[in-house]
């Protein structure tokens, strides 16, 4: 009984989080496009540089790969906070930002154990966080110009998905997105004359859109004995976003003018309809499992954003996203109830991300290292941590250089008594 009212709770807490579910820091490279896209899983994905299309246990909700949920045999809750700290630097000046928030909220449970799952749930599709200053030379003349870019925002989803065991070997899934999120853009423009005096009237381009759309994720698992003790896996999944409907407000005004339709400027789109399109993604990926000893996967991900449309028909010169992941986890030993640490699960990995932001002729790469553990707290439940520090974009061609760290602390909470049937009232 107390599950059942544990599992009310945690439904409850979907419906509230899905009106103010909260965005992370985001790169300041999430000023174009959709913004700062998630490869990165949950927890225990992230650990080990993302992996989770090929490999995943019953200790915790997979959403990388839906698929993998029929190794959920029993009820699981899992929730995260992330916390990311970033290091912005050009050639002339460095600052720092961070935030964080929550991540995600994922729950898991058999209808027929071993055969069917389903599960539910609050994530990120995209992050946009960006604060920039912009010094150029206006064109044929001696002014010279001060941008001021903002942006905060994103795109989050809420999920059904269902695994089934088709064979043996052979497990298949389907993942259900609605697609909800805001965000804001800004972009105010003051003019300079070479003794630094204003001239000219500020100017504001204020830009909010607001996305309800509906997104769906296929997933495939397969797997063959390599030995009387461990298994080969294989994994692959096809998400299709295509057009997102939604809404737009834009306008050009006086800097404090443009966010209203009441004041003076010129209005570009009065909560327009329109839809903007976010190409489909794909990923592969294969692991090598030592039952209850270590597992290590190599996978990748690619998405063409060259393809993508913002909500005024715009591509804004994108490429092509490609992302691969190499990880590894160890358990020292599973079967040591008398200690701890020794049945703890330690991960470490790879990652590796070409992104889609191609900017003065350079491509923007963002390269990590990832290390993970969930360290057990009863017989199932888990707690759960990751780290990834990397490094994003160059310093070259009059770019942004990015160093960061990222954190990420979650709980894996497990009951196996969900169907058991009741023998004492």
């Amino acid at each position: 009984m107390m599950l059942r009212k544990l599992a009310l709770g945690v439904l409850c807490t979907f419906v509230v989080f899905s009106e103010g579910f909260g965005q992370n820091s985001a790169s300041t490279y999430s000023a174009l496009g959709i913004g700062e896209f998630n490869y990165g899983g949950q927890v225990q994905n992230q650990g080990m540089g993302g992996l989770g299309i090929s490999f995943g246990t019953g200790w915790g909700a997979n959403v990388v790969n839906p698929a993998l949920s029929t190794r959920n045999t029993i009820f699981n809750f899992q929730a995260s906070l992330n916390y990311k700290r970033i290091a912005v630097s050009n050639e002339t000046e460095n600052s720092t930002v961070d935030g964080g928030g929550l991540s995600y909220l994922a729950l898991s449970l058999p209808v027929k154990t071993g055969k069917l799952t389903t599960g539910l749930g609050l994530g990120q599709i995209s992050s946009i966080n960006y604060r920039l200053k912009v010094d150029s030379p206006v064109n044929n003349s001696d002014l010279s110009a001060s941008n001021y870019l903002e942006g905060d925002g994103g795109i989050s989803e809420a999920y059904l998905n269902f695994g089934y065991l088709v064979t043996k070997n052979l497990s298949i899934g389907v993942h259900g997105s609605y697609l909800f999120g805001s965000s804001i853009r800004s972009n105010q423009l003051l003019i300079f004359d070479p003794n630094g005096v204003e001239v000219g009237r500020p100017s504001e381009y204020y830009e909010r859109m607001t996305v309800s759309d509906v997104a769906l994720k296929l997933g495939a698992h397969y797997f063959l004995k390599a030995s009387e003790k461990s298994n080969l896996h294989f994994g692959a999944i096809y998400q299709k976003f295509g057009n997102v409907n939604g809404t737009a407000f834009a306008k050009l005004a006086p800097i404090g003018q443009a966010s209203s339709v009441k004041t003076d400027g010129y209005l570009i789109a009065n909560n327009d309809r329109g839809a903007i399109y976010i190409p489909d993604r794909l990923g592969f990926g294969m692991s090598y499992e030592k039952i209850n000893k270590f597992v290590i996967g190599l996978e990748g991900q690619y998405q063409d954003f060259a393809d993508y449309r913002n909500f005024f028909g715009e591509t804004l010169s994108l490429q092509s996203a490609q992302k691969v992941g190499l990880g590894f986890q160890v358990v020292p030993d599973f079967m040591d109830f008398d200690n701890l640490f020794n049945r703890a699960t330690y991960r470490m990995g790879l990652e590796w991300l070409r992104t889609p932001y191609f900017i003065n002729q350079t491509t923007i790469n963002d390269i990590g290292i990832n290390f993970g553990t969930s360290i057990p707290v009863n017989q199932l439940s888990l707690v759960n941590f990751a780290v990834k520090v990397g490094r994003r974009g160059t310093l070259d061609n009059g770019l942004i250089r990015e160093g960061y760290v990222n954190f990420t602390f979650g709980l894996s909470l497990n009951d196996n008594s969900w169907f058991y049937k009741r023998v004492f009232e």
